[in-house]
């Protein structure tokens, strides 16, 4: 088995400083890790990973393997994988499988590669490997034990699977964790969106209309960040229920028809497809700025954009013009992908501190469990993500209160005495 295929080698002292500046606000991995140099959990356990490869995930692949895993890694996006990282990850010994800008086939080919040591386990982002075990490689998919899912986008694809009967092994949600999506989705893809639109574009926020498609865990954080910049919030949904509570929280919420020429920062967060269209795109203001927080680069029509504009330059690193009038231009940051870490560094180390945690004890929790759970998605459970809360409670210095015998009594009985 060929032992990685990357950019350049000599990228990864750049890329170790990385990954050491993340490990360094990491404690929740960093304990992990410590102990398991001692206990080597996952001793002769192969697991393969397709993540966005960047520093924290990168120091997420070194933790298992100080636990005795033999990881493989590659990318689960075209443009989150950065080279150095890459190179560090290579450099220290990892099979890693992943170049920044790779062609479709170059992607699908790396997957491949990385699945070529027969995992127990996959940690998947956004379900290709699944897919692929699935579609190309359903040889494989006998010998897992499971695997661990960390996308919104996954799950729903996962769920299909599922519902259809078509699921090979178990899957752990790991989207759904509390310590997942309460945090990484919410804070994370809020600061994180919010990052990418100043970085790349260099614009103020504040004073700016700015339109959330999707008020999902992931819509709120970007929505409240937003907000908090100055931003007069605008929120599109398809559920009643999801836009009641994005106009009981002070935003606007009206038809993506409706907003089109009022937004001046569009930002898409929903898992589904052409969420914004070409005709309303041709009713934006000239130099709107669309980007997308969905893990696939869909909920923006790429493709009939493509095909509608007159002209298409880069005006900028990471942002794409193109023009569908007379002087009149869209803007779109990252080619319409993940625009916080294909434009960006991702989600900040303290929130992946958490969800990596969740990834950890949920392949820890397939290993021990191998072989007798059902072909489903099954939910992480409540005693991970309590054990997880309170090392990172621990590490901020905080102590909560706990349940005396008698609270716990009267919470578990249905008499009122």
């Amino acid at each position: 088995m060929q032992d990685y295929v990357i950019k350049d080698l000599s990228l990864a002292p750049e890329g170790r400083r990385k990954i050491e500046w993340v490990r360094a606000h990491m404690p929740i991995l960093r304990g992990l890790e410590d102990e398991f140099r001692r206990g080597r959990p996952f001793e002769g356990v192969k697991i393969t990973m397709s993540i966005h490869l960047e520093a924290k995930t990168a120091y997420l692949s070194e933790v298992l393997a100080a636990g005795g895993a033999l990881v493989s890694v590659t990318g689960s996006n075209v443009l989150s994988t950065q080279d150095d990282i890459a190179a560090a990850l290579a450099a220290a010994g990892m099979r890693v499988y992943a170049i920044h800008g790779a062609s479709p086939e170059e992607y699908d080919a790396h997957l491949e590669l990385a699945l070529e040591q027969r995992p127990n386990i996959v940690i998947d982002d956004g379900g290709d490997l699944v897919h692929l075990l699935h579609s190309r490689r359903p040889d494989l998919a006998e010998e897992l034990w499971g695997g661990c899912e960390e996308t919104t986008t996954g799950i729903i694809r996962l769920k299909a699977m599922a519902r259809e009967g078509v699921l090979r092994f178990p899957m752990l949600a790991v989207n759904d964790a509390r310590c997942k999506h309460l945090f990484d989705n919410r804070y994370g893809t809020g600061q994180s969106i919010l990052d990418s639109l100043m970085h790349n574009t260099n614009l103020i926020i504040a004073g700016k209309q700015v339109v959330v498609a999707g008020y999902g865990w992931c819509g709120k954080g970007i929505a409240m960040r937003a907000k908090a910049m100055g931003a007069r919030v605008i929120v599109t949904e398809v559920d009643p229920v999801a836009a009641m509570e994005a106009y009981m929280d002070g935003y606007l919420v009206m038809k993506m028809d409706e907003a089109a020429p009022l937004g001046d920062f569009f930002v898409t967060a929903t898992g589904c497809k052409q969420v914004i269209t070409v005709p309303q795109m041709k009713r934006m203001k000239n130099g709107a700025i669309l980007a997308n927080a969905g893990h696939f680069n869909v909920e923006v029509d790429m493709p009939g954009l493509t095909a509608a504009a007159l002209e298409k330059k880069e005006l900028r690193r990471n942002i794409d013009g193109y023009r569908l009038g007379e002087d009149h231009w869209v803007c779109v940051i990252a080619e319409g992908r993940l625009a916080n870490i294909a434009g960006g560094d991702g989600h900040p180390a303290e929130i992946m501190d958490l969800s990596f945690a969740v990834q950890i004890q949920s392949a820890l929790y397939l290993m021990e469990h191998r072989g007798a759970l059902p072909r489903e998605v099954i939910d992480v459970s409540a005693e991970i993500d309590a054990r997880i809360a309170r090392w990172r409670l621990a590490a901020w210095g905080v102590e909560i209160d706990a349940l005396t015998e008698e609270q716990q009594r009267y919470l578990a009985s249905w008499e009122l005495s």
